[in-house]
Formats: C-alpha cells, structure tokens, sequence
C-alpha cells in the first residue's frame, strides 16, 4: 500500500517490467502516460490487460496507472496483467482464490532460451552437409 487508497505492484513477463498503481476511481486506464487504447493497438493485448478487471467485476471500480518497460507487445501487456492481479490481492485478500483459478497470480516462468556456442541460435544448427 503507498498511500491510504492506493495499491502498488510489479507485474513481470518474458523481459517486460510493470509497475502498476490501482486506487478507487472510474475505470480509466494509463499506461505510460497514455491511454490503454493509444498505447496498445492490438486488441488481444487490450484483453489481456483487462482480464483480472472483468473477472472480479472491478473494470470500472480502478484508476489504473502503470510504467512499463522491456519486452515487446504481449510480454508488456502480460506483465500489467500480472501486475493488477497482484495489486487487487493487495486491495481485497478474497478476490485470491478466484484469481488463482484462472493463473492470473502466478507469474510466467517461460523466458528466451539462451544461444548456444557452434549453433546458429538456440536451437538451429548450421546446414550439415556430408561432403
């Protein structure tokens, strides 16, 4: 808790950090300084980011302000996810269980796999070829 009415977290995703605030409000969403819809053109980032909001029925219960940065689009979008789960935790201990349900609470373990030395990449190999 920051202050009386607000409630701070980090999300986090792949490289992608959020720093989320939530405090009583009208619903309006800010993202860097920018609206959820300017700053997010893909509408399944948008749906990510509402999912906690829509399953505890608090879409237009919040402010939301969040600074985020790293990682592309959707790793962003997955860890504000992250971070509003653990900011509305922080505001009711009940809304938990139902946010369990669902791996909304649990963070993302999945991160790049690393390049290996006489590989193309992590995975890839060089042609093979026998003569």
């Amino acid at each position: 808790m920051v202050d009386q009415n607000t409630y701070y977290a980090t999300g986090k995703r792949k490289n992608a950090i959020a720093r989320t605030w939530i405090k009583p409000g009208t619903g309006a969403i800010s993202i860097n300084g920018r609206t959820l819809e300017d700053y997010f053109r893909v509408y399944t980032a948008k749906t990510i980011i509402q999912q906690p909001l829509v399953l505890t029925n608090s879409a237009d219960k919040f402010d939301i302000m969040v600074k985020v940065s790293g990682g592309g689009v959707m790793g962003q979008a997955g860890a504000i996810r992250h971070g509003i789960t653990k900011a509305l935790i922080g505001y009711d201990a009940e809304l938990r269980p139902a946010l369990k349900k669902v791996g909304y609470v649990r963070r993302d373990p999945r991160e790049k796999e690393r390049k290996k030395y006489g590989q193309k990449g992590a995975r890839a190999r060089f042609q093979f070829s026998k003569r």
